[in-house]
């Protein structure tokens, strides 16, 4: 399966880096993995609405050239208001995908402000991590290693519990 992980910014800290590398590492066997960062705007002031949606659109349009690279995938936008699923269920949501001969799926990590409506529109799926709010940053190590833990699963292999 090729997944892609299109995020709004860049794993600053190391800490970030670190982990996230090491679960790219781990998803080898399973998956081809790529991550494509797209430019984090800047968010204005509290109190600016119309201005934090603007920049939600570009970011939204980078996300959008972005998924536009073939081949077509099966696009799973992170999103607060998505459906939770538990590790068992994502597990079975890409064997389900992979039997019905889907082999390219995109997950969508919006920015601090989240994404933009046109990006939610386009989504095939939505899903949400948890209930609990994220720092983007964590939520694509979180992702990462919720991806490995479902390929793991579908291989009936150890390390989920």
């Amino acid at each position: 399966m090729q997944v892609r992980i299109v995020a709004v910014g860049t794993l600053r800290e190391p800490h970030w880096r670190a982990a996230a590398r090491e679960y790219l590492k781990r998803l080898q066997p399973y998956a081809r993995v790529e991550v494509v960062e797209v430019k984090e705007e800047p968010l204005p002031e509290m109190g600016m609405a119309a201005e934090e949606a603007a920049a939600r659109r570009r970011e939204g349009e980078r996300i959008l050239t972005a998924l536009a690279k073939p081949p077509r995938a099966h696009v799973i936008a992170l999103d607060v208001h998505g459906q939770e699923l538990s590790s068992e269920e994502l597990a079975e949501y890409l064997a389900k995908l992979s039997l019905e001969g889907q082999s390219s799926v995109a997950f969508v990590i919006g920015g601090a402000s989240g994404l933009a409506p046109e990006v939610l529109t386009a989504a095939d799926f939505r899903f949400s991590l948890s209930r609990l709010t994220l720092p983007h940053q964590l939520a694509r190590v979180v992702l990462l290693e919720q991806l490995y833990r479902a390929f793991k699963i579908i291989r009936r292999e150890p390390y989920h519990r």
